[in-house]
């Protein structure tokens, strides 16, 4: 197969593009640096020809509504359209557990998206997945002030984000199926304590201070509405394996030592 993958230098789309070229497909990248822009469409036509599948998972990080909105919708349109001119017969988009449950911020642009899919002419499926291991590492970048690691409550079941893009290859490698059934991690954590013993593990100096973010998404992921249902398939990476591989691989980087503010991530 011959297999285009949008946001294919991203958390999840890495892994994708890793497994589909594992599997023995051919991988086309959709990303700027390849000539694709898919906020405009420009250099889409030339990159879907003879694309049998798209797996979408293009990101935008930002939290406002508004304009995580205008960025799915756009990027969405411009991807079905382009698909539909080139005869693409499958277009898989990554979505997140919970999204009619707490509209919301990013999660109102995500359901936007979905709704955008559902409604195109091109087949589809859609794969709901909760949060990557490495939510609690982008928080951490995002709330740190000075030596203070603000640390938000939230109940969640963070997924493997390579798993993530080894159930999209295999979707992307089957019949359109809709809505596919949601991902989730092996087991419920609490987000600030991912948060405390990811600064534990790397050596990150200053405090970790748990918060009740007033924001509606976290509100909403304190009562539980990003959590999955029972009928999720469950992943098999825990968030402490995940922790272990990122503080070995960080050792050796930097020589066998991780520790202080030499392991202290960017601002």
């Amino acid at each position: 197969m011959k297999i285009a993958i949008a946001g294919g230098t991203g958390t999840v789309g890495r892994h994708a593009v890793d497994v589909a070229r594992e599997h023995g497909h051919e991988v086309v990248v959709l990303a700027r640096a390849r000539g694709v822009d898919l906020t405009t469409g420009a250099g889409l036509p030339e990159a879907l020809r003879g694309v049998d599948a798209v797996i979408d998972v293009g990101n935008l990080a930002s939290t406002s509504a508004k304009t995580a909105t205008a960025f799915f919708t756009a990027t969405t349109r411009n991807l079905v359209d382009a698909e539909l001119a080139a005869g693409v017969g499958h277009h898989v988009a990554l979505s997140i557990v919970g999204v009619d449950r707490a509209p919301y911020g990013y999660y109102a642009a995500k359901l936007a998206q979905e709704q955008l899919v559902e409604s195109g002419r091109v087949p589809w499926t859609i794969l709901r997945a909760t949060q990557f291991h490495e939510f609690a590492e982008q928080l951490l970048h995002a709330l740190t002030m000075g030596r203070i690691h603000l640390a938000p409550k939230a109940r969640i079941r963070p997924v493997a984000a390579r798993e993530v893009g080894e159930r999209l290859v295999e979707l992307a490698e089957g019949p359109p199926a809709g809505r596919a059934r949601d991902l989730a991690g092996p087991g419920e954590e609490q987000l600030d304590d991912l948060v405390g013993r990811l600064v534990e593990a790397t050596g990150i100096r200053g405090p970790v201070i748990p918060v009740a973010l007033p924001m509606r998404p976290f509100r909403a992921m304190r009562r539980g509405e990003a959590l999955p249902g029972p009928d999720a398939a469950i992943g098999r990476q825990t968030f402490d394996e995940w922790l272990a591989d990122r503080t070995a691989a960080a050792a050796a980087a930097d020589g066998g030592r991780v520790s202080g503010d030499a392991a202290r991530p960017p601002a």
